[in-house]
């Protein structure tokens, strides 16, 4: 199983970046797919993550108003959409699939391997 995420890249404050998480190995079609994000020295933290049923995605406070998730079900691909990035939005970006949630909690079991989004003020 195979999580690939890309479109990381180096931004100025107030720009846009999109990533894209594609599986391979089996379909995350029948389950929650999400993001996280670690900047060095700090743990990995929540970004957000969307359901394979109806309802809305779940975002973390900060990212609220500013990231879009949504995924393709027919290329088994997740989105990361970032609008008015700020500079605290820096960090190695990862997509997360399979495992359990709950209303405001994702516990993903597949990771891909990360992409960098740097920020710049």
């Amino acid at each position: 199983v195979q999580l690939q995420a890309s479109g990381g890249g180096s931004v100025q404050a107030g720009g846009y970046l999109r990533l894209s998480c594609a599986a391979s190995g089996r379909s995350f079609n029948s389950y929650a797919m999400g993001w996280f994000r670690q900047v060095p020295g700090k743990e990995r933290a929540f970004v957000g993550f969307i359901k394979w049923f109806r309802g809305s995605p779940i975002y973390t406070e900060s990212v609220k108003g500013r990231f879009i998730i949504s995924r393709d079900s027919a290329k088994d691909t997740v989105s990361l959409e970032m609008n008015s990035l700020q500079p605290e939005d820096t960090a190695v970006y990862y997509c997360a699939g399979g495992g359990t949630f709950n209303d405001t909690h994702y516990e993903p079991r597949y990771w891909g391997q990360g992409t960098l989004v740097t920020v710049s003020s």
